[in-house]
């Protein structure tokens, strides 16, 4: 094991650490890190700031709603949205911290993201325009304007949600909210947005060792606004003054 319960063998377990001690501790869920599908290099590393996130931002990846639930097509997403990132936003790497598929793979994005977490720290991501200093960024495959997320995908966000609420003493009532909180996007799409509520409640129940509740089925409203324009487009994520890409 690495620092922070960082496994060299290509999977992050985090419940070894001495987070997991906690009382009340969520345990983490399996993530896979930047080895394990493949990353390349970011062009410099990642800057890490002492103090944690205060707020875990849901997005969707603007994506198809694939059908391919293997981890094979999800460590292709992560390495598709490296490319995009760096190839075609110019960035020094991918954008957020953490990815989930729709098969429900949790893997690592930015570099030095899970070391970070491990030492209650935060990598300064590209997710969120003006806000990358305080918010940690959760992708979740998918486009979810009209349609929700796969079981999977769901399960796997709840149980990362709750393990950085765990890592960082956040409030998940306070600490979840979507990308269009901040900037002027509809991600994380109409359907997800409106399941945020559920998200927090049922987090909220895993970190008081209560069972979730069972979320409405009901569909949302349109809120309106516009959609992804192109694949991988979920909104402003970078301001210009933010001194990093």
């Amino acid at each position: 094991m690495l620092a922070g319960g960082v496994a060299a063998a290509g999977v992050v377990d985090l419940t070894r650490s001495s987070i997991a001690s906690r009382a009340r501790a969520a345990a983490a869920p399996q993530v896979f890190d930047r080895a394990a599908w493949g990353a390349r290099p970011p062009v410099q590393p990642a800057q890490v700031l002492a103090n944690g996130p205060d707020h875990i931002v849901v997005h969707h990846t603007a994506s198809a709603n694939t059908g391919d639930l293997s981890q094979a097509a999800a460590f292709g997403l992560s390495r598709a949205i490296q490319n995009f990132h760096m190839d075609s936003n110019g960035w020094d790497d991918t954008g957020q911290q953490l990815t989930i598929s729709r098969g429900g793979f949790v893997m690592e994005g930015r570099n030095r993201s899970l070391q970070a977490i491990g030492a209650r720290q935060h990598v300064m991501g590209a997710h969120v325009s003006g806000e990358n200093d305080h918010t940690i960024g959760i992708e979740n495959e998918g486009t979810y304007m009209t349609t929700g997320p796969t079981g999977q995908l769901w399960n796997s966000l709840v149980a990362t949600c709750a393990w950085l609420c765990t890592v960082y003493g956040l409030d998940p009532q306070a600490a979840i909210v979507g990308h269009r909180d901040y900037n002027a996007t509809a991600c994380p799409g109409d359907v997800l947005y409106a399941r945020l509520p559920e998200l927090r409640n049922a987090v909220a129940a895993v970190l008081a060792g209560q069972a979730r509740p069972v979320g409405s089925s009901r569909r949302p409203r349109s809120s309106g606004l516009a959609g992804p324009r192109h694949t991988y487009d979920h909104g402003p994520a970078l301001a210009a003054n933010e001194g990093h890409r």
